[in-house]
C-alpha cells in the first residue's frame, strides 16, 4: 500500500486523469511517458502506477469516458423532435468537430479498440441504441418516403456524415503536410467544415 493514499481516493484518480488528458493532448499518445503524466499531476511515478498500471490502460479509460459522455450528449440531439433532419446533421458535424479538436487522440483510441474488440466497443458505446432507434433515423426514413432523399441503404448516409467529419482528423498529419498548416490552422480549417458538411451530405443524398 502506498503511504497516506487509499485505493478509492477519487481526487487522486481524477488528478491523474486530468493530467494525462493534458499531456496526451500536448504530446500525443506515442510521445507521452507515464513519468510526464506523474510530473504534470504533481505525484511520484510509483503512485501513478498504483492507480493505473500502464499508459495504455489510462489512455483507454480517459478516451472511453470521453466517448461515453459524448454519445450520451448526442442522444439528446438525435431525439429532439423540434429540429429538422438537416439541423441534426449540422449539430452532429459541429459537435464531432469540436470534440476531435479538443480530444485529438480519439481516432487512435477507436481504431485500436475496433481492432482489438469491436463488439466490446459497440456494447460500451451503445451506438445501436442511441442512433438506430432515434428520431433522427425516423426523420431520415420519412424524407425518403416523401422523395426528398434518394432511396438507398441507410448506411451510406451514416458513412457520409461520419466519414466527412472524422476522416480529416485521422489523416491530419498528411493534410497538414500537404497544406503546410500549423495545428491551429488545421483546426481552423476543420471549423470551416461545420458549415460545409451538411451541404455536402444533402447534395449526395438529393434525388436526381
Amino acid at each position: 500500500m502506498v503511504p497516506n493514499e487509499k485505493k478509492g481516493d477519487t481526487s487522486t484518480e481524477e488528478k491523474i486523469k486530468n493530467a494525462a488528458r493534458l499531456v496526451f493532448h500536448q504530446k500525443g499518445y506515442a510521445g507521452t511517458r507515464t513519468r510526464d503524466i506523474a510530473e504534470q499531476a504533481g505525484i511520484n511515478l510509483a503512485l501513478l502506477n498504483y492507480y493505473f498500471r500502464s499508459k495504455q490502460k489510462l489512455f483507454d479509460l480517459i478516451m472511453l469516458e470521453t466517448m461515453q459522455d459524448f454519445i450520451q450528449s448526442m442522444k439528446t440531439v438525435f431525439n429532439d423532435k423540434n429540429t429538422s433532419l438537416q439541423s441534426k446533421v449540422e449539430a452532429v458535424a459541429s459537435r464531432y468537430i469540436d470534440l476531435l479538436i479538443k480530444e485529438p487522440e480519439i481516432p487512435l483510441f477507436i481504431m485500436s479498440e475496433l481492432r482489438a474488440n469491436p463488439e466490446g466497443l459497440l456494447q460500451k458505446m451503445k451506438f445501436q441504441e442511441v442512433l438506430m432507434k432515434s428520431t433522427f433515423i425516423r426523420q431520415y426514413r420519412i424524407e425518403v418516403v416523401k422523395g426528398e432523399i434518394a432511396p438507398q441503404n441507410l448506411l451510406h448516409f451514416i458513412i457520409n456524415v461520419i466519414g466527412l467529419t472524422v476522416f480529416p482528423f485521422v489523416a491530419s498529419p498528411i493534410l497538414r503536410s500537404l497544406g503546410d498548416l500549423t495545428k491551429e490552422q488545421f483546426n481552423a480549417l476543420m471549423v470551416e467544415r461545420k458549415a460545409f458538411i451538411p451541404k455536402w451530405v444533402y447534395a449526395m443524398m438529393k434525388v436526381s
